[in-house]
């Protein structure tokens, strides 16, 4: 009843479907196989459910694939040519923006809109086209990163001063983005050099994102003032070379003792610097007011108006459903700034 039908133009690709192929069966467990994936996708509507007002046949779109989420269908995951989006999870693609700058857009949007804006997260105030500042700081620890990316803007929409982290290479494009400064996330002196720059400011938290990141915003809030409140989008232990086939447990329960240990060691850092933390849920704002929020109510007009990128910038990695295992090889060994984009249809 509040579905949409689309014609798939361009799915993007997370890191998170990669990890569903060799650790599934812990952290995905309620999916069944096989099954389609994918959560990033745009696309032409080519039916309507009777209760939608919002989109007709026709129109430009980009939306939150759910296939992931538990309790939904197959028919919801990004990786097919035609895809079922819920209404209140898909916006509007303005004209001058293409197929490809859509797709990287929903699960990144998604995950930073949840840390940031949830009740039981940040609980920042809501983004704007009119935003007003409300004098106070956002850390977000991994900038250039899809949530990274998206966090930033999301933040300065919402009024408040953004300072990031990223390579170096990737800080003007941060500062395009709205980031007031951008600190060298490989340098150990950033964490001592956030807090100087942070003397005086009220702090809102902190979006961790990246191995080791945690344990920097654990850091720099502990020495600051406001809201000792970390986001945390990444584990502390990398499930890259995790096999999906023969192998996997021998390598799975090192990488799972390791993860635990460092779980343990960063929840007692974090207590003895008197900072809560709490792992983000990317889906999760199908399931709340987020949700429409953003894309009913704050991002169709934001990126009519320009005020808003789709970031980071995509790249196509080819045309096709047979490309996307290389482009999450290709995602695997490394992207930054960018976000790795497979294309369907008509040429």
């Amino acid at each position: 009843m509040d579905e949409i039908l689309i014609s798939v133009r361009a799915i993007a690709v997370n890191p998170f479907e990669r990890l569903i192929q060799s650790v599934g069966d812990i952290i995905t467990p309620w999916m069944t196989y096989p099954a389609i994936v994918g959560s990033d996708v745009a696309g032409e509507v080519i039916a309507v459910g009777p209760n939608i007002t919002r989109f007709r046949v026709g129109d430009r779109v980009a939306g939150f694939a759910a296939g992931e989420e538990k309790g939904r269908r197959s028919a919801e995951g990004a990786f097919q040519e035609q895809v079922i989006l819920t209404e209140k999870m898909t916006a509007p693609l303005p004209d001058n923006l293409s197929f490809e700058a859509g797709s990287v857009l929903p699960l990144g949007l998604t995950t930073a809109a949840a840390g940031l804006f949830q009740s039981d997260f940040l609980a920042m105030r809501h983004p704007s086209i009119q935003p007003v500042s409300v004098g106070q700081t956002l850390v977000v620890w991994g900038g250039a990163t899809s949530v990274g990316c998206n966090a930033i803007q999301l933040a300065v929409a919402a009024g408040y001063d953004v300072i990031a982290t990223s390579s170096l290479q990737n800080a003007p494009y941060l500062m395009s983005l709205g980031a007031r400064a951008v600190y060298d996330r490989h340098s150990p002196s950033t964490p001592s050099a956030i807090i100087e720059a942070l003397r005086g400011r009220d702090v809102c938290g902190a979006l961790a994102i990246g191995i080791g990141s945690t344990k920097a915003c654990i850091d720099i809030l502990g020495a600051t003032k406001g809201q000792r409140f970390i986001a945390l989008a990444t584990p502390p232990v990398s499930l890259d070379a995790v096999p999906a086939g023969r192998g996997r447990w021998k390598t799975l329960i090192p990488v799972l003792m390791r993860m635990v240990a460092g779980n343990i060691f960063l929840t007692l850092r974090a207590r003895r610097r008197g900072v809560k933390t709490k792992f983000i849920w990317g889906g999760a704002p199908l399931h709340n007011d987020i949700g429409p929020m953003i894309y009913r109510e704050f991002l169709p007009g934001a990126l009519a108006g320009g005020q808003y990128k789709p970031s980071p910038e995509p790249e196509v990695v080819g045309h096709g459903l047979e490309v996307i295992p290389v482009a999450l090889e290709r995602q695997r060994k490394g992207v930054s700034a960018r976000k790795l984009v497979v294309t369907l249809g008509p040429r």
